[in-house]
């Protein structure tokens, strides 16, 4: 892939194709970090409502720890978020090129430490265990904002709930029979291909980062993760070189 290419991918000046091509990347490694993070620590990272809805459960039962777990995981979600926002609008007020590049290789850094940090799970310490999950939260919060800033919240990556309810609603007006031919343009149901291709692009690619992502962490171990590490090293190297 040329690296002109590479670089538009991560520019400040957006395209929907740019847009959509960096989101299928990004949708495949958070499929493959959330797959590999619940091999490692039994627990998805990448989505929320789990995590908000275990800790309503845990509430009720009266578990304390598992309480603490999922509010310091919500937090850590959050925080990456923040921070992704943080990084984006302060390179954004210095002009910077690098200002969707800088939050990504950041990401990069973390998967590095997640793999460099889960190696040593095997002492069994249930501290380590929760700081290796606080850790992929804070990865999932910090990517999910970098995509939804850079495509105006059209896109996102580490949840797919509401990417397969448009994928639904759009199969079911294409199965809609506009039964009478005359009926105004504006008035028919028709479904929008473009944006049914777009979304389960996102999925497919997401499924697809997820099954590699299990299948490396079992053959491989935490090592797989130099793999999704090295996918968003090179998404940003390019803004990064121009602007220093």
């Amino acid at each position: 892939m040329p690296l002109h290419y590479l670089r538009t991918l991560t520019a400040p000046e957006r395209t929907d194709r740019n847009n959509l091509h960096l989101g299928i990347t990004l949708c495949f490694v958070a499929g493959a970090t959330n797959a590999g993070g619940f091999l490692a620590v039994g627990q998805y990272t990448s989505h929320m409502t789990g995590i908000l809805s275990g800790l309503a459960d845990n509430w009720v039962l009266g578990n304390s720890k598992l309480i603490i777990a999922a509010v310091a995981s919500l937090l850590m979600f959050m925080a990456g978020a923040i921070t992704s926002t943080l990084l984006i609008n302060w390179a954004r007020r210095r002009g910077s090129r690098s200002l969707y590049a800088e939050p990504l290789m950041l990401e990069a850094l973390l998967l590095l430490c997640f793999g460099l940090l889960g190696g040593q799970l095997d002492s069994h310490s249930p501290g380590l265990v929760s700081l290796t999950m606080l850790l992929l939260c804070f990865i999932m919060g910090l990517q999910n904002a970098i995509i939804t800033k850079i495509s105006k919240a059209v896109i996102r990556t580490t949840h797919l709930t509401g990417l397969i309810t448009d994928i639904s609603i759009e199969l079911g007006r294409l199965f809609y029979w506009n039964r009478n031919p005359s009926t105004p343009e504006h008035i028919k149901v028709l479904c929008d291909r473009t944006h049914l291709k777009v979304q389960a692009s996102l999925v497919m690619a997401f499924f697809c980062g997820a099954v590699l992502g299990a299948y490396g962490f079992s053959h491989l171990g935490f090592s797989s993760t130099i793999f999704l590490a090295l996918i968003l090293a090179i998404l940003s190297i390019g803004p990064l070189i121009e602007d220093f």
